[in-house]
């Protein structure tokens, strides 16, 4: 625990960590839309992109876009998280560009769909939720991708001028001259690549706690203190921790679980043991998936708190190398009465963040 918390988040949506990353707004299942053939001839994912060199930029002053990426296809940007894995197959859009001088690109998703009403090949539209536009596309007799009518508020929120200033917006909207793109056919690894740079995943994180973790196992993580730590941090009430599901949350989970939304539901029980004369305290949490960390709320299965306590909250997150973060953001981790007015707003101890080992199950016995 002896790291901060500058790098955590706890947001209405976002726990800790990476923004949460999901399927792109609009996007529509397999039987809503046609495959396009034009751009997918062969039923294949379909790649185009170009990148612009220092010349070309230097002779257009106005174009911000340095790189620019379409792809037709499944989603290339999320990543195999906490959620369920999506049943969606559809084929859809995704924009990524890279502006100058930025150091990761852009992205936006959407559906794309023939501008024609009886469904010949020709121009096709690519809209995104509130009836916005992403992109119009044409392939030219080359094969080549003519990406137009792309707004200079493609990533913003709607009415993001008027919030942000006049000002501001034009500084984060693109350029006047970052329109009527000409794209060259492309290998969709190509694509996966750059979309690859948006988010990317550290290899040591390993697979998701979803699947690291099944429904029908027990596990236990935690940590004990030294007293050459805890003498290092005075602040840190915390002498030592667990994070388990043993016979009662297994058994919990068997009788009114879903195996099939894995982990939404799943009870876990969190032992702290602490300098204060209160002893070892377990709380219960019910967690879901979320984006790449699970969201736990305080659950009264095993609590004598009188109070609403589902607002108290932990977060779940793969470490690396086999490791557990537990993230406890706000005063929600049981090392002291829920209910108490100590309990409310934000910690002030050191016990925030945690870095938990895989012990055996007999170090979360009761």
């Amino acid at each position: 625990m002896a790291f901060g918390v500058g790098a955590w988040k706890s947001t209405a949506r976002i726990g800790f960590g990476l923004v949460l990353l999901g399927l792109p707004i609009g996007v529509v299942r397999a039987d809503e839309a046609p495959k396009l053939t034009e751009l997918s001839p062969n039923g294949a994912d379909a790649c185009f992109g170009r990148v612009y060199d220092a010349a070309h930029l230097k002779a257009h002053p106005k174009q911000k876009v340095a790189r620019i990426f379409f792809y037709y296809g499944r989603d290339p940007v999320s990543h195999p998280n906490e959620e369920p894995a999506p049943s969606d197959t559809s084929y859809n859009g995704f924009l990524t560009t890279t502006v100058r001088g930025a150091k990761a690109p852009e992205w936006a998703g959407g559906w794309c769909n023939r501008e024609s009403e009886d469904g010949t090949p020709g121009s096709i539209h690519c809209g995104m939720d509130c009836d916005r536009t992403l992109a119009s596309l044409k392939l030219d007799d080359k094969g080549r991708l003519m990406l137009s009518n792309l707004q200079p508020d493609v990533y913003l929120d709607a009415g993001s001028e008027e919030e942000l200033g006049a000002a501001e917006y034009h500084r984060q909207a693109l350029g006047l001259e970052d329109d009527n793109f000409r794209l060259d056919p492309m290998p969709a690894a190509t694509c996966k690549a750059e979309f690859a740079r948006i988010d990317p995943v550290d290899p040591a994180l390993g697979p998701p706690l979803r699947e690291r973790l099944k429904p029908d196992q027990a596990f236990c993580y935690g940590r004990d203190y030294d007293g050459s730590h805890l003498a290092s941090h005075p602040n840190q009430l915390t002498q030592s921790i667990r994070v388990f599901r043993g016979p009662v949350e297994l058994a919990s989970f068997a009788s009114g679980g879903d195996a099939a939304n894995w982990p939404y539901g799943v009870d876990i029980a969190v032992s702290i043991t602490t300098r204060l004369k209160s002893g070892k305290v377990t709380q219960t949490y019910s967690c879901q998936g979320e984006a790449d960390q699970w969201r736990c709320a305080a659950s009264s299965k095993t609590s004598s708190f009188s109070c609403d306590i589902s607002q108290k909250e932990i977060f779940l997150k793969r470490g690396v190398n086999g490791t557990m973060m537990l993230a406890n953001p706000n005063s929600s981790l049981a090392v002291v009465d829920l209910c108490s007015k100590s309990a409310e707003g934000k910690t002030a101890s050191d016990d925030k963040v945690y870095r938990l080992q895989p012990m055996p199950q007999s170090a979360c016995a009761p």
